[in-house]
Parts: C-alpha cells; structure tokens; sequence
C-alpha cells in the first residue's frame, strides 16, 4: 500500500465529519434534483406508450438544442456566481452580486425565448423537422429553466439543501399531473411533453420571484459583471465542448441513422441518467462544500478521498445497470418492444458516467486557483474525438456506436482535465485505488455481459462486486474498523 493511500494521522474524525457534511447535503439535494430526472426516466411509461421512437427523437432533439442556449445565454455568470460568492461576507455584496447575475440572466433569456419565437420554422428545419410549434414552447421552457436555475442556485450558495428540495419536489408535483393532461388526454404529443415540462418550473419560479424580493431589485454593477464574465467566459467554450459530447451525438445519429434511432439511442440515455441523478445530486452540494474549505492542506487532502468514494459508488452503480439494463427497458417501454435494443448501449453510457465523476471532482482544483482558460482546450478534445468517432462509429454500428465514441470522450476528458488540475493545485488522488474500483466493475459487467443473460447472475455479480474489492485489499483499516461499527457484523 503507497503512502498516498493511508490517510493523514492527523484529524482523522475532520476528514469524516466533512465527508458526512458533504454526503448529507449530496443526499437532501438528490431528493430535489430528482425533479428533471424523475420526469426523464419515470415518465418514459407513458411516452413510450403514447408516442413512437420518431416523435420522442423530436422531443431529444429539441431538448439538446435547449440544453445549448442554456450554455450560451448564461454566458459563465452561473459558475461564476458560485466562485464570486464566497469572496465576501459582507451581506450588501452578496446581494449586489446576486442581482447583476439575475438581471444578467433575464436579459439574455428573453432574447433567447423572442428569438425562437420570430425564427420557429428555420430553426425547426435546422433541427431535423422537429415542428415550428415545438420549437416555439422550447423557447418558453428555455426562458422558464435558466431563470429558475438562477433562483434556486442562490439556494445552492446559501447551502440550503432543504430549501432546494422544497422548490424542486413542488416543481414533480406540479408537473405530472400537467404533463399527463396533455400527452393522455388532449394528446398533444411532443408539444404536451414540453409545455407540461415547463409549465411546473414557471409556476415554482414565479413563487421564488415573491420569496426572493427583498433581495431582488433593479442593481446591476458593470464592473462586478465584467469581472464575472472574464472568470465565466472561458467556460463557454468547454460548456459547448462539453454540450457535442453529451447532446451532439443525438443530432449525428439522427443525421448519420434514423430519428427512430434517437428515440431508442434516448431511452439508453435516459437509464444512465440514474447515474447522472446520482452526480447531479453530487455537483449540486460539491461547489459550496469544495469552496467552503478554507485550508489548502485540508482541501487537498479531502478532494482525494472523495474521488476514491465517488469513483466508487459510480463504478457499482455502474455494473447494476449494465447488467440489468434489458428488464429496465422492458419495464420503461413495456408496449412498444420498438424501443428494447437500447438495452445494447447502456453499458458503454453507464461507464461513462464514472468518468464524469471523476471530471467534476478534479475541475474544482481549476475552478480553485481561478486559472479556467484552458477548460475548452480539455473539453474541445473530448468534442473532437466524440464527433471523429460517431462519423466513423455510427454508419457501422448505428446507437451503439455513438455509445462506445461517448465513452472514449469522457475518458479522454477525464485525463487531460486531471493532468491540467494537477499542475495547478496538485492533489495526492488515491489513483491505485481508483484504477482498482474501476477495472472490478469493467470485469464484472464483461463477464456478465458474456455470460448467458438471467437476472440472478445480475444479482449475483452486483453484489459481488464489494467483496470482490475486499479480497483484493481495496480497504484501508480505518474503514474496515468503521464499517465494522456501521454493519451487524463482527470482525474474524
């Protein structure tokens, strides 16, 4: 065992009382982010039912084309809110900075929402034929999401986790009685989905609007803004890099195969964002909790072990839905069997969710010491071997192949972003350790993958896969003995 891997003697419970901290507001947050991915995954009954692989394609293309402006229209003030946030204490401050992000936002978003309105019909024949009236609802759910992200980020800052929670369950409750109004009954089809998707999140935001008034008001401080906009711009770039690798490869299978590809390649997607339900909760408390560390030692040694944990929970998620991925679409898909070879790509998105746990841990290092304008260099080489890829992959191999290029993206990203970070702030990341948890779940979902299917083996490998770390010494004695405490078990 190397000496990177034994934790510091010193404040052994410091380490763990962070840790607890982080994972009780990564916890809370998970209950309130589960809002988009509640709708995404446990939705899909009903849209599958209601609406083929060619209508829901419409729907995915739509929503990466929001999920751009939303890149663009934000312009870097949102991570630079957070980053700027936590420079004073002092209360006027904070509110002044709050408001030049919210006048900021506003301003850019209704661009956003008059121009999809004067320009529906070319935009809507640039996006694959999506409809001019999709597009015009898009620009409305545009509008209603990045004002709402606004609000609710102040939540973030404040780490409020609970306060968070409450907007994002009222959003659920809001949204599905709305959204299965006008897909079941008035059968809407694409248009229904998304003007019931935002139609919860206007609702909630007008409320955040009167909670948040005394702190709102007409102030907008060029020279913070300017500030804000030198330390966010260079993000825009590795955003839009980073836009082609998780949305782009929707808009290249719908070019290179079918639409009736993307509606099946977007189911795959969607049982992956399990995961990424599991991250989002994560990156929501993990900037306010990263930030919040005061000492360089303590920070440094923190982000370390968090890397390990979060590598690991993700590599274990991983391989359970790899595994069972072909009853999951069954049992999201059910009527339509349309929909069912998705099941071949949840595998290679799945694991390319562990690599993106990986990429939000180590760009807090960047974000750290304020040096963001290599960013777009990283993400821009994902981008560039994502799209090189599904130009070769997809004519062969169809969804599958933009599966397997989106992998090999996140992995490459996941290397020159850490190689980046740590000729900037150099962290002592426990990499055998995280080499170990990943190269077991790899194994496993193989072996199970080449296996004869049945869903107790898929039991069966999940929760080997703990054990199987255990026997390769993957533990160190502090959490042996404190899982000990933790578990009814006792030691041999």
């Amino acid at each position: 065992m190397s000496a990177q891997d034994e934790p510091p003697p010193e404040r052994p419970q410091s380490l763990f009382s962070q840790l607890l901290t982080l994972g009780r507001h990564s916890a809370i947050y998970g209950l309130g982010g589960i809002a988009s991915r509640f709708l995404a995954v446990f939705m899909l009954p009903l849209y599958t039912s209601y609406l083929d692989p060619v209508a829901y394609g419409r729907i995915e293309t739509i929503t990466a084309a929001v999920a751009v402006m939303s890149v663009l229209l934000q312009a870097g003030v949102n991570n630079a809110f957070f980053r700027f946030y936590f420079d004073s204490e002092d209360p006027a401050y904070r509110r002044r900075l709050l408001r030049t992000s919210f006048w900021f936002i506003m301003t850019t978003a209704t661009t956003g929402l008059v121009v999809c309105q004067l320009f529906a019909s070319p935009i809507s024949t640039a996006l694959n034929g999506v409809g001019p009236n999709v597009v015009r609802v898009a620009g409305v759910l545009l509008w209603a999401q990045v004002n709402y992200a606004q609000l609710t980020n102040l939540f973030r800052v404040e780490q409020r986790s609970v306060a968070f929670t409450i907007a994002s369950l009222t959003n659920i409750c809001l949204t599905i009685p709305i959204t299965v109004l006008l897909v079941v009954v008035a059968h809407l089809g694409p248009v229904g989905v998304i003007v019931g998707n935002f139609s919860g999140t206007l609702l909630v935001y007008v409320a955040l609007l009167g909670y948040r008034r005394e702190q709102l008001g007409l102030q907008l401080d060029r020279t913070l803004l300017r500030r804000m906009n030198t330390f966010g711009l260079p993000l825009v770039p590795s955003a839009l890099a980073m836009w082609v690798t998780n949305f782009g490869d929707r808009f290249m299978v719908g070019r290179l195969s079918t639409l009736g590809q993307v509606g099946q390649y977007s189911i795959a997607i969607r049982i992956g964002s399990v995961m990424v339900l599991l991250f989002t909760a994560f990156q929501t408390a993990w900037p306010a909790f990263a930030y919040a560390i005061k000492g360089e030692d303590e920070a440094k040694r923190t982000y370390s072990f968090v890397l390990t944990y979060l590598v690991l929970i993700a590599s274990w998620a991983a391989v359970a839905l790899a595994l069972f991925s072909p009853w999951i679409v069954r049992v999201l898909a059910p009527r339509n069997h349309h929909f069912w070879p998705a099941a071949r790509a949840v595998a290679p998105l799945a694991f390319s969710s562990v690599c993106f746990a990986g990429f939000i841990v180590v760009t807090i290092a960047v974000a750290r010491t304020r040096k963001t304008q290599f960013n777009w260099i990283a993400s821009a080489a994902g981008a560039v071997l994502n799209v090189g890829l599904n130009f070769w992959l997809i004519p062969a191999y169809g969804m599958l192949g933009a599966a397997w290029a989106t992998l090999a993206s996140y992995a490459l990203l996941f290397a020159i972003r850490t190689w980046n970070a740590q000729l900037l702030y150099e962290v002592p990341y426990q990499w055998r350790r995280v080499g170990l948890v990943v190269g077991v779940a790899a194994a496993l979902t193989a072996a199970g993958q080449l296996l004869p299917r049945s869903i107790a083996l898929a039991f069966a490998f999940t929760l080997a896969y703990p054990l199987v770390l255990a026997a390769l010494g993957f533990y160190l004695p502090a959490e042996r003995a404190r899982l000990r405490r933790l578990l009814p078990l006792r030691a041999p």
